[in-house]
């Protein structure tokens, strides 16, 4: 699927799009005043051939640590994971600049603010489309995304154009999409889907993996 560059592919650290967002910042900003607090770029090179789409940041995670993924059990399972399949090297120590990197794999969230209750709102995911369209249109090896949860997965047919019906969500599968990009689901690696049973350890990595072979065959 082709889909025009635009720019910018981050929003400025005071971006105004979405005034609930930028509220609940401010009031982070003077709660919180030694975390990030601001919209999280994404983690990786625009070389890499997968991208992985999570929801938004969580407040504790990536909106204190400013690094997607980054201080919260969600990245923990997420990035063990992507080490163990050589999509990163290095360890992964629960801070941005712990010296992780990611190898031929980038990461990203469709909503780059923190939303109250981790829940973005239609308004919020539509004001941040363009950011994901534009950061897809920028990966010229893009082959695959694995995206975190029905929310990502929604959100990512809608930036590439394609209806969510005819390509619903599924656990590990695959999609093959028009224009060659390869769709993959997971259960969000959050800390309440494991410990609910809804998405165990060895469910994320049969979704990491089918991905990561697909793309790679």
């Amino acid at each position: 699927m082709n889909i025009a560059p635009l720019r910018p592919m981050e929003p400025s650290r005071d971006c105004p799009l979405c005034p609930r967002l930028a509220t609940f910042r401010c009031a982070n900003r003077a709660a919180f005043a030694d975390w990030h607090n601001a919209p999280v770029a994404s983690f990786g090179s625009l070389d890499a051939r997968i991208l992985v789409v999570g929801l938004a940041p969580g407040l504790k995670g990536a909106n204190r640590t400013g690094r997607p993924f980054t201080g919260d059990y969600a990245g923990d399972l997420l990035y063990a994971t992507l080490a163990r399949y050589g999509l990163a090297r290095g360890s992964y120590g629960a801070s941005a600049d712990d010296g992780f990197e990611l190898v031929g794999c980038r990461v990203t969230n469709a909503v780059r603010c923190v939303p109250p209750a981790n829940k973005p709102i239609p308004a919020e995911f539509a004001a941040c489309r363009p950011f994901l369209a534009a950061e897809i249109a920028a990966m010229p090896n893009l082959a695959g995304l694995l995206c975190l949860g029905r929310g990502s997965h929604d959100q990512v047919l809608v930036t590439l154009g394609l209806t969510r019906s005819a390509w619903p969500f599924s656990h590990a599968g695959l999609h093959r999409l028009p224009g060659g990009l390869i769709l993959a689901d997971s259960y969000h690696c959050s800390r309440y889907n494991t410990n609910t049973g809804r998405l165990t350890e060895a469910m994320f990595h049969a979704a990491v993996e089918t991905l990561s072979r697909a793309v790679n065959t």
